[in-house]
């Protein structure tokens, strides 16, 4: 059995921080958030990262942290292009938008051959997440249904001061497998709980603070690159007709198609840690100062990388 590999879906320029976000340092070092991502996966047991990038941000990335962590990881880039669609379809004139997680992930269906885990770049996902999945993407194959995990994270631990996210909202089974997931597109903070908007906050619906959301960080055998592929056209054609300009084919929509069709099951691996991210330049602070922390608790060295 192939060992997993990590894929790091890194193509959003970042609308609502306002710039490349992905490549601003968090220390004083000049590490950025996916370095601490990627020494959790090595310490995990991941030797092989792929980034999903933008072709015309590759030199910034290969600067900011794709060199460095070759020393440590064979790494190797995917580019997520508008106009990578199946032969028949054209871009939308004027679409600018990338297709979404799930096209961005398609970017590397000719690069992996075996299991592997998706994250986030902007996403700071705990040690205790990078074990869980490899272990069980070590361990695990498809038999009579393709067999998916995720980790799933407390929303109470995901949410930031400072505007809205958005996040999966989990529904599981008694064996704690994933029934259904909902996307929640505006989630924040509010009168001394979490509230959900789909109306740009005409009103506003509060959702329990101990419910499972997911953070994007996945674990699939290489069946999800066919089914993503395959399911492609159906999505444009009717996205196309819908939105064409900001229609998204999302990575967990296929997922739930797949559990509604008892094609596939999603173990959810449950992390306690809490989620760090810079959606806005005021979250930038709070993310350096956790990091300082957490070097100074001695869950990482101060100088890091310098224990791999």
């Amino acid at each position: 059995m192939d060992k997993p590999v990590l894929v790091i879906m890194a193509a959003g320029m970042g609308s609502r921080y306002g710039g490349l976000k992905q490549i601003d340092p968090v220390d004083n070092e000049g590490h950025i958030i996916m370095d601490f991502s990627l020494f959790d996966a090595r310490k995990a047991g991941f030797e092989e990262v792929i980034f999903i990038i933008k072709r015309e941000n590759e030199a910034d990335f290969r600067e900011a942290i794709g060199d460095r962590v070759e020393k440590y990881m064979k790494v190797s880039y995917a580019f997520q292009e508008i106009e990578n669609i199946p032969k028949g379809y054209a871009v939308p004139a004027g679409r600018v938008k990338p297709w979404g997680t799930a096209h961005a992930v398609l970017s590397c269906i000719d690069q992996v051959d075996g299991p592997f885990a998706v994250i986030n770049a902007d996403d700071y996902y705990g040690r205790e997440a990078f074990q869980l999945i490899y272990d069980y993407l070590a361990a695990h194959q498809d038999d009579d249904k393709y067999r998916y995990t995720m980790v799933g994270y407390l929303l109470s631990n995901t949410v930031t001061d400072n505007g809205h996210v958005a996040r999966g909202i989990c529904e599981m089974n008694k064996d704690g497998e994933l029934v259904g997931i909902t996307e929640r597109t505006k989630i924040e903070k509010r009168d001394g709980g979490i509230a959900f908007t789909e109306d740009d906050g005409a009103t506003w619906t509060p959702v329990a603070s101990d419910s499972t959301v997911s953070m994007n960080m996945w674990g699939f055998t290489h069946s999800i690159l066919r089914e993503i592929r395959d399911r492609f056209p159906a999505f444009l054609d009717e996205g196309i007709k819908s939105n064409p300009m900001k229609c998204e084919y999302f990575l967990p929509a296929v997922v739930s198609d797949l559990l509604g069709e008892g094609r596939a099951t999603v173990s959810v691996l449950k992390s306690k840690d809490k989620w760090y991210g810079v959606t806005y330049k005021e979250d930038k602070p709070v993310v350096v100062a956790a990091i300082q922390k957490m070097k100074e608790e001695g869950l990482y060295p101060e100088h890091l990388w310098e224990e791999v």
